[in-house]
């Protein structure tokens, strides 16, 4: 397997914590907004926002992949936005690797920031679905590469 390099140029290696997940199982444009939507957020208020999302309590706002997203009750300054549970439950995780990996680290987690979070496409995983007369359709998977660094506030 090849290795990974962080999208984020760190200065001081101590002063930060990541994290990152490969190969996952969800939409990569869901990600994309998750991750645009709690970039430069406070590490407890970003896991909040998560499991609201999850609960279904509060939409993320769809900026850049909004065609036909219907509006949502509770978006301050966007009005189209969707609930994409499966993905913020992904990125709950990985965010919560992050923390763990900080507090091994020593740094204090209360203080901790999202300096860098991305997402980008992961290689697409072949599929067919078998239709009438003998024919196939293809039914791919698609997968997103998630990477987190942590830094103190």
């Amino acid at each position: 397997m090849a290795k990974v390099k962080y999208a984020y140029k760190e200065e001081d290696r101590s002063k930060t914590a990541r994290a990152s997940a490969t190969h996952l199982k969800i939409s990569p444009k869901h990600a994309v907004e998750i991750c645009g939507e709690i970039r430069g957020m406070e590490l407890e208020k970003a896991k909040r926002y998560l499991e609201e999302v999850i609960r279904m309590e509060r939409p993320v706002a769809f900026k850049r992949y909004n065609r036909k997203v219907g509006h949502r009750r509770g978006l301050s300054g966007w009005a189209s936005g969707r609930y994409p549970v499966k993905a913020a439950g992904q990125i709950l995780k990985v965010l919560e690797n992050a923390e763990a990996n900080a507090e091994y680290k020593g740094l204090d987690t209360e203080k901790l920031r999202i300096v860098h979070i991305s997402s980008h496409r992961g290689p697409v995983i072949r599929g067919w679905i078998p239709r009438a007369f003998g024919r196939a359709t293809p039914f791919n998977t698609p997968t997103t590469h998630v990477q987190i660094v942590l830094g103190e506030a």
